[in-house]
């Protein structure tokens, strides 16, 4: 009996330090911080789309502190260079990556595929799997907004609009703030110049200056940099910037700002990794989410302007208006939408521009 009890107690000796190398190392596991990826289209810069996406990253780690490890790629090409990065990211231990620009979108649908255990969240997309997420904001709320704006204070009746590629997230942007502008002046018009880029200070200040030409007093971009606010502050022109609040680069220019916010959403995405709860799913949040503001109003902009556009932020906000109520008709004259509201289903689809923008549709 003696040697049977010696025998346990020297087996049991022998698992002691292997069952405590065990639990220290689970413990280690376990204190680790979340290691995270975030993907850019261009550069973070002062200003645009990669900067506010930098602030919503720099947002997640102040809330979430030592729980999380971050990193970056900045101008990163839409294609092949993408789903290098991303590949890359997942093979250095991220756990957790966010790809940031619509071409992203079947990059990241297949390295998630070759990383199961990875969660990925792709903005401006619409394609999900057990391991993708998709967010985008309604840009197009704001949008309508600033048209209000541009309606109010042209003179011209022309606004001008440099935007990237014909894609639904862009031709909401474009048909919202016409709509917007139209609201309050039927007279206006919109013309557009999709330079096939997000990101081209150059090709954007020509195309800005090509409107200037055609009539525009005040112009708008869907593009990254801040190059069409500061060729309207250059020239007298109003400007509604995008993304950003760039009124240091048009402090004369500018009469507002499209902007969006991701620090909470990164942020609960995050932690729901963290917490094992994290799934996949679709977020599409507006003005009411906090994910969209209209800011950063200039001295051009009167009392009166911004009290109207503000009463009018709040019926979309409350849900008694949306920049796409019926009748919607197209510049074609063909009606899109008769009654009702368009849903997400129709905006997603969104493949026209409605009556006041002047031109047609290039193709993709």
């Amino acid at each position: 009996m003696f040697k049977n009890h010696m025998r346990r107690f020297l087996c049991a000796a022998a698992l002691a330090p292997a069952m405590a190398l065990c639990a220290s190392a689970a413990g280690a596991a376990a204190s680790e911080p979340l290691k995270i990826g975030f993907v850019y289209v261009s550069p973070v810069g002062e200003a645009g789309w990669s900067w506010q996406q930098d602030l919503g990253r720099k947002e997640l780690e102040k809330n979430l502190g030592d729980k999380v490890k971050t990193q970056y790629v900045e101008s990163v090409p839409e294609g092949a260079d993408a789903e290098r990065v991303i590949r890359d990211m997942a093979q250095q231990g991220d756990k957790l990556i966010f790809t940031t620009s619509f071409g992203y979108m079947n990059p990241t649908l297949k390295v998630a595929k070759q990383f199961p255990n990875v969660k990925f969240v792709h903005s401006t997309g619409y394609k999900t799997a057990p391991n993708v997420a998709t967010t985008n904001a309604r840009f197009y709320e704001a949008r309508y907004l600033a048209g209000i704006l541009a309606g109010k204070i042209t003179k011209t009746n022309v606004a001008g609009y440099v935007a990237a590629f014909p894609i639904p997230e862009v031709l909401q942007g474009i048909n919202a703030f016409t709509r917007g502008m139209r609201s309050v002046n039927p007279k206006a018009e919109v013309r557009v110049i999709m330079v096939n880029s997000w990101f081209d200070p150059g090709k954007e200040r020509d195309a800005a200056l090509a409107l200037i030409g055609q009539g525009a007093d005040v112009l708008t971009h869907h593009t990254d940099s801040t190059a069409v606010v500061q060729l309207a502050e250059e020239k007298g022109k109003y400007a509604v910037a995008y993304h950003s609040n760039m009124i240091k680069f048009g402090p004369h220019a500018q009469i507002a700002a499209v902007t969006h916010h991701w620090g909470k959403y990164f942020t609960k995405e995050a932690q729901d990794v963290i917490n094992g709860t994290w799934k996949s799913d679709s977020t599409w949040g507006g003005i009411k989410q906090g994910m969209v503001a209209l800011e950063g109003y200039g001295p051009a902009v009167t009392d009166d302007m911004k009290k109207f556009v503000l009463a009018k932020q709040a019926e979309i906000v409350a849900g008694t208006l949306t920049p796409f109520d019926a009748p919607i008709t197209d510049n074609t004259g063909k009606v899109r939408l008769a009654s009702g509201s368009l849903n997400d289903d129709g905006l997603n689809k969104m493949n026209y521009y409605v009556q006041g923008v002047v031109g047609q549709l290039p193709k993709k």
